[in-house]
């Protein structure tokens, strides 16, 4: 999580406190900085970026599942049958 988020969420948490609290106001916003990071920092996260880019990757790994599967499709269908079809064919699955 990047820190102008960590920054954003420590100031929301102050803005809660009630005002006679708020003279501890910067040592209660370093404290939450400092625990909203250690926290965040122990999740299984990632940024947008990775996220974005593994998406993409998905998307192309779908796209070349679906062709793969008109071709054997394709295939099945001019084989004249010869080919096993489904998983209760006994033949052993290509890989």
């Amino acid at each position: 999580m990047d820190a102008f988020r960590i920054d954003e969420l420590a100031r929301r948490l102050i803005e809660r406190v009630p005002p006679a609290v708020r003279t501890l106001q910067a040592d209660l916003e370093t404290n939450f900085r400092a625990i909203l990071r250690e926290r965040l920092s122990k999740l299984d996260l990632v940024n947008r970026d990775e996220f974005d880019a593994q998406a993409r990757v998905l998307e192309r790994t779908r796209a070349q599942l679906e062709a793969l599967e008109a071709r054997l499709a394709a295939l099945e269908g001019t084989s004249g049958g010869l080919l096993p079809k489904g998983p209760g064919s006994g033949a052993a699955p290509i890989v």
